[in-house]
């Protein structure tokens, strides 16, 4: 039986490191920006001051640490496919992290409303600029132009073999949940951050971390690659 070999450690590390931070402040971000779900979410908001903004700057820890991924993969995945290498620094690192921005932009927007709306009587306008924030928010622009990442990443693994194929093959499967999920939303049958779309993005959340911890421990695959 052949021996695997595995390389690129300190490259895998550095990704697996940075796919638990982004996946640890993602999740996080999630349970501070629920607010915005609220039926009254003007004033939910209100009352919890400070709340938008710290998802806001979860989901920058998160931007950005995503951003880097496909920086330190681009030489590994180069090696192999110069299309997947640039795909993948397209969709990840530059299209998913501008959706991200713009959330973030939108949190301190809305959050900023909240608390004008506690201090107006005439709230009209300001309900009508929420919804518009919302309208932005909860478009799944970050679940298309993730996934669509997702997939070209997972798929080199998986052809390229530089991961076990249950590692990459559960990526490509919770890839497609995850833009299920936003398809969904789109059109309307979920909401973010709500249970359905949570439970849709479990998978996602799971898989990240076993790839994470494998690429720690051991590195990308070199046996059976190309």
């Amino acid at each position: 039986m052949k021996e695997e070999i595995y390389g690129h450690k300190g490259t895998a590390k550095i990704i697996g490191i940075l796919y638990i931070i982004g996946t640890i402040a993602g999740a996080l971000s999630a349970q501070f920006l629920k607010v915005k779900n609220a039926t009254d979410y003007l004033s939910q908001i209100a009352e919890n001051p400070g709340s938008l903004e710290t998802g806001a700057a979860l989901t920058l820890v998160m931007a950005f640490a995503l951003a880097l991924i496909p920086v330190f993969a681009f030489p590994v995945l180069r090696k192999y496919s110069e299309t997947a290498a640039v795909g993948y620094i397209v969709f990840r690192g530059a299209l998913e992290t501008c959706t991200y921005i713009i959330g973030a932009a939108c949190c301190f927007a809305l959050s900023a409303l909240g608390a004008a709306y506690a201090a107006e009587t005439d709230t009209s306008s300001l309900l009508g600029a929420g919804e518009s924030l919302k309208a932005i928010m909860d478009a799944p622009l970050t679940a298309f132009a993730f996934g669509i990442g997702a997939l070209i990443f997972y798929t080199a693994l998986c052809k390229y073999r530089l991961l076990p194929r249950w590692i990459s093959g559960f990526g490509i499967v919770a890839a497609l949940l995850h833009m299920a999920s936003g398809a969904l939303v789109l059109a309307g049958l979920q909401v973010s951050f709500d249970a359905g779309s949570l439970t849709m993005n479990l998978p996602l959340a799971v898989q990240e971390m076993v790839m994470a911890g494998w690429l720690i421990a051991k590195g990308f695959r070199l046996t059976g690659a190309g």
